[in-house]
């Protein structure tokens, strides 16, 4: 059965939200969306994605929050809107309101039409576990679905990146994976033949997304992720180790400065580092700050100004 839904969206100013979302809560029994971007310039830098707002996003409005009710079209959303109307005045909270309406299915499927094989490399393809890929002989598949973690191949930074570890891992090697998000590096250089990745996140929902992602692809036995901050706490990062072959990091540029001295700390001699989440105009920075910590720059990848850069330790 494919219902039809109402989506009832009442846009508030931000100072009243918190009282317009309880409202929302008494209003309904089913879920309510809230759409909110006043907090995100604070928060992205805070898990090391600030480079990654664009356009789009920054036309976001940060002084007003929109409440979505979703409400079956045969269940009387019109009651729903003149309860939420009448509550809303009744607080003294002003409010716009529009009104969206949309398919069960289209909402629960359409949106896999965009998010396709991505192929990065020569071997590596990054494949949504619903697509029918036809690969190719010496292909690499690595099932990555959308989520709430970073890294799905629909980023040009998990590409570059990508490209350089597919020309970079040796077999046996142990690899470090900072800021794994999914855990689709470490997943990579796993199925290139490396010997052992060790994944570390802030966020602990990525920590435990990268560990499915892991076991989906077969390499869990292989594959340990930990949650913590390298930078702030002394104790994760000794508990880290050291002797690692490679180290893979899909960051930003000022990140991935601060925690040069940590890379080179945790690197065999002549051991690799793959660097990605590097804006054009930010490269050369970052090289000359790598250069200057002892490595030696290597390569280089590149795609719609997005940089990853491969340093050796010397």
């Amino acid at each position: 059965m494919n219902t039809s839904w109402i989506d009832l969206i009442f846009v508030v100013n931000t100072k009243s939200a918190k009282s317009a979302e309880a409202i929302a809560s008494r209003c309904t029994k089913l879920g309510i969306f809230i759409e909110d971007y006043s907090d995100m310039e604070r928060m992205l830098p805070l898990i090391g994605r600030a480079d990654y707002i664009d356009e789009n996003l920054k036309a976001k409005d940060r002084n007003h929050v929109a409440i979505h009710i979703y409400v079956p079209s045969d269940e009387n959303p019109e009651y729903v809107f003149t309860q939420m109307s009448n509550q809303l005045k009744k607080a003294s909270i002003d409010f716009s309101f529009k009104h969206e309406s949309f398919d069960e299915n289209d909402w629960a499927n359409d949106w896999k039409k965009h998010h396709t094989a991505q192929r990065a490399g020569k071997r590596l393809v990054i494949c949504p576990s619903w697509e029918e890929y036809e690969r190719a002989d010496e292909d690499l598949i690595i099932t990555i679905d959308p989520g709430s973690s970073f890294g799905t191949g629909k980023d040009e930074t998990t590409r570059v990146c990508l490209q350089l570890i597919e020309t970079s891992v040796s077999d046996g090697d142990r690899i470090l994976d900072m800021g794994c998000g999914s855990g689709v590096l470490s997943i990579a250089g796993l199925l290139l033949g490396a010997g052992s990745a060790v994944g570390v996140d802030i966020d602990k929902n990525a920590v435990n997304v990268a560990i499915e992602n892991a076991s989906i692809n077969g390499v869990a036995s292989r594959f340990d992720c930990l949650c913590g901050n390298v930078l702030t706490d002394s104790k994760f990062e000794e508990e880290l180790g050291c002797g690692y072959d490679l180290i893979c990091a899909n960051i930003v540029a000022d990140v991935h400065i601060s925690m040069k001295k940590i890379y080179f700390s945790k690197l065999n001699k002549d051991g690799k580092l793959l660097l990605s989440g590097i804006i054009d105009n930010r490269a050369d920075d970052v090289r000359s700050a790598f250069e200057s910590e002892g490595f030696t720059f290597v390569s280089a990848a590149e795609e719609n100004g997005w940089l990853a850069l491969g340093f050796k330790k010397v």
